[in-house]
């Protein structure tokens, strides 16, 4: 019941990813005259909150209550965007998307622990499949109800999104606070605290092994080939160079989400005696897939908005992979008692690189260099294969099991699926 819960909780979470960050970049430069400057800045600041709450986040949920972390994190994050709706200048709305950017992701580790401390291990990869899925339909409900409600060229138009963002957050934290209720969630045996190692040798230890490193590398490439676009460098790339309206842009997102309800069960059964890097192998190739159609997009202005539509889609079949599997296999490569700081490590070092994602998109496409836009993230997905790739042959090459975090805790994940063939060679 608890897992089912969180699952819903989840999903109410990421309303507001869904119905302010699509339409955030056209808000900020046009609606309110910011300038491209300002609503490339808001997504990267957005992304640097999450790059400090992150790492933070994971370790706290490791000492202390991972139901109080993920409960004050998403009401931050309310407190943040909630107040979008009174920002009258650059700086305030800076502000607000840094902090809103800081609760959101802090929750993601702790909901993240909650998986591993409340299902059993043969059953993670399937809740992990379950949360994604309830957070890709509460990314489309909010993308699809915004995307009618929205006005762009008014200086309120997206308040309706601030509103929705702030009542998912508590609505969720409500949740998650009712099913821990009771829950006996110590972070582990006195054995695991005292293993832990000091927040200076933490990331030695996290990166200690070559499968770790090349899951960073994943990790990093996976998501600048995607996700560090999606909320601003796509609906950016679509409004200014494919002429698509804001209708189409929450339609895509919605689209997206669709594709990611409807197949994430089924592929999760295919792919159950998959090695996880043989499924990030994949991702990559549908990511290299994506940006193709993307480019050829351009090439054909009478069907642009049904192509762009479309490569939302296409991301999505790869979407209904990476999550359910990266996240669990992360969590059974983590170093003992170090399971919630190294998801939140691979967290912060994927926003790290994401921060970067809308200023790039936002140099390239202002300047002009469409091709160099797509061009650039085409070949960062084939980079993710190759990673990938180089995950496999090291997981292969361990002559061991890799010792992890919360053993009794975390080992089940490998222990009947294509996980334990790869952790184990």
């Amino acid at each position: 019941m608890r897992a089912k819960l969180l699952v819903l909780a989840s999903s109410l979470g990421m309303l507001g990813w869904g119905a302010v960050l699509p339409f955030q970049y056209a808000y900020a430069a046009d609606s309110r005259g910011w300038g491209a400057f300002v609503a490339a800045a808001a997504s990267s600041l957005f992304s640097v909150g999450a790059l400090v709450a992150a790492p933070v986040a994971g370790r706290l949920s490791d000492r202390f209550n991972p139901v109080t972390v993920a409960v004050l994190s998403q009401l931050l994050g309310a407190l943040g965007v909630g107040a979008l709706v009174l920002a009258d200048s650059s700086t305030s709305f800076l502000v607000g998307m840094f902090v809103f950017g800081l609760g959101l992701t802090a929750a993601v580790p702790a909901k993240q622990v909650l998986v591993l401390r409340w299902v059993d291990g043969s059953d993670r990869r399937r809740i992990f499949a379950y949360k994604f899925t309830g957070e890709a339909l509460g990314m489309a409900a909010g993308a699809y109800v915004a995307g009618q409600l929205v006005n762009l060229k008014d200086v309120d138009g997206l308040d309706i999104g601030f509103l929705t963002a702030a009542a998912g957050f508590t609505i969720s934290s409500l949740i998650i606070a009712l099913a821990g209720w009771g829950a006996d969630l110590h972070a582990g045996s006195d054995a695991d605290v005292d293993a832990r190692p000091s927040v200076r040798g933490s990331l030695a230890a996290v990166f200690a092994t070559p499968a770790l490193r090349w899951t960073a590398v994943v990790t990093v490439t996976l998501a600048l080939g995607f996700y560090a676009q999606f909320e601003s460098g796509l609906p950016a790339y679509g409004i200014t160079v494919l002429d698509v309206d804001t209708a189409a842009i929450g339609s895509a997102a919605a689209v997206n989400a669709i594709v990611i309800v409807v197949l994430q069960v089924i592929v999760v059964r295919l792919t159950a005696r998959r090695s996880a890097p043989t499924l990030l192998m994949a991702v990559g190739g549908i990511w290299v897939l994506s940006w193709l159609v993307l480019s050829t997009a351009q090439l054909a202005p009478g069907v642009a908005s049904a192509l762009f539509v479309t490569t939302y889609g296409i991301f999505a079949v790869g979407e209904t992979m990476y999550s359910p599997v990266l996240s669990p296999l992360t969590a059974s490569l983590a170093p003992r008692g170090m399971v919630g700081q190294t998801l939140g490590t691979f967290a912060a070092l994927q926003t790290t690189f994401s921060a970067l994602g809308p200023l790039v998109a936002g140099a390239l496409l202002g300047a002009g260099l469409t091709n160099g836009f797509l061009g650039l993230h085409l070949g960062i997905s084939m980079l993710a294969v190759y990673a990938a790739w180089r995950l496999r042959g090291a997981m292969r090459s361990a002559s061991a099991p890799v010792k992890t975090a919360a053993s009794a805790d975390v080992v089940p994940l490998a222990t009947t699926s294509a996980d334990a063939r790869g952790a184990q060679g």
